[in-house]
């Protein structure tokens, strides 16, 4: 019996972002193992797409997938763009999905060590690889040669190559970087497209899937590179996305996500919490 070469997706989201962009698929085309699809989903960027099918994939056997996904004035679809990305997948015939972040540049070994983690999974798992944060002023050159850099998230679990860590610690999910069978996906649901714009769509997928009892499994040897742009803490740039889909997932789960973020609007005097109804709100002038 032959063994089943799967047929393995890498699936990013973008909306702008073209220079990482480049650079992300700039280090799938250099990786040790190639992807068979690579699918973009853009929201409302069509020069995104253009700039994919004749990027740097387009000298491979990878075959590049143009998805286009309309935003509606609000948010962005986030959550809506994944699900779109990874059904282009399985339509066209993927049982491995890898997600990345436009953000994030591969490691040579991610989506061979991703692979080989779906592979060696014994039940339904979330697979994360470590992803590493750049300064400004990086040089490209040195992640596309294998080189480490950058630090680890301080809150995740950084394991070695070949080395993987099973955890039921769902709030630590995230779709930065993180790999999935097709069964489980679709076992899953993907992601939930209520949310729109930032936070919150990550932190339901990995309740449900803490639900389902699909555990997380972090492993070494699938590191992402997490290119630099600037950031704010708390995001109050994406004060109203918060505040709006914490409170979609308070409607669905019974308890507030990201409540971190939302103590400290509290505290700069950008949200309120009304105890006696359990409700967030952003403040009147900040809406």
């Amino acid at each position: 019996m032959t063994a089943h070469n799967p047929t393995v997706a890498v699936i990013t989201i973008v909306s702008g972002r073209h220079e990482h962009l480049f650079n992300q698929q700039r280090g799938l085309a250099g990786g040790s193992r190639l992807p068979e699809l690579y699918v973009v989903v853009a929201m409302d960027d069509t020069a995104a797409l253009e700039l994919s099918i004749a990027g740097p994939l387009a000298s491979t056997d990878t075959r590049v997938l143009p998805v286009s996904i309309a935003a509606d004035g609000g948010g962005l679809p986030l959550a809506a763009a994944r699900n779109a990305g990874a059904a282009a997948a399985l339509h066209a015939g993927a049982d491995t999905l890898i997600f990345l972040d436009v953000d994030c540049v591969p490691s040579p070994p991610l989506v061979a060590a991703y692979v080989k983690a779906v592979a060696a999974a014994q039940a339904s798992e979330l697979i994360c690889g470590v992803v590493r944060y750049l300064e400004a002023g990086f040089d490209i050159v040195d992640v596309l040669a294998g080189a480490s850099v950058g630090e680890p998230h301080p809150a995740r679990p950084t394991p070695e190559p070949g080395i993987a860590i099973a955890s039921k610690d769902w709030q630590l999910f995230w779709s930065l970087s993180f790999a999935v069978s097709a069964r489980t996906w679709l076992a899953l649901g993907g992601f939930c497209e209520q949310y729109t714009g930032y936070g919150a769509e990550d932190t339901d997928l990995g309740y449900r899937a803490f639900l389902a009892s699909v555990d997380i499994s972090w492993i070494g040897g699938a590191d992402a590179y997490h290119q630099y742009h600037p950031t704010e803490r708390p995001p109050v740039r994406h004060l109203r996305d918060i505040v709006a889909n914490a409170t979609i997932f308070h409607a669905r789960w019974g308890f507030w996500p990201m409540e971190g973020w939302l103590t400290a609007f509290r505290d700069l005097g950008l949200a309120e919490y009304d105890s006696a109804r359990d409700n967030w709100t952003v403040v009147a002038s900040h809406s």
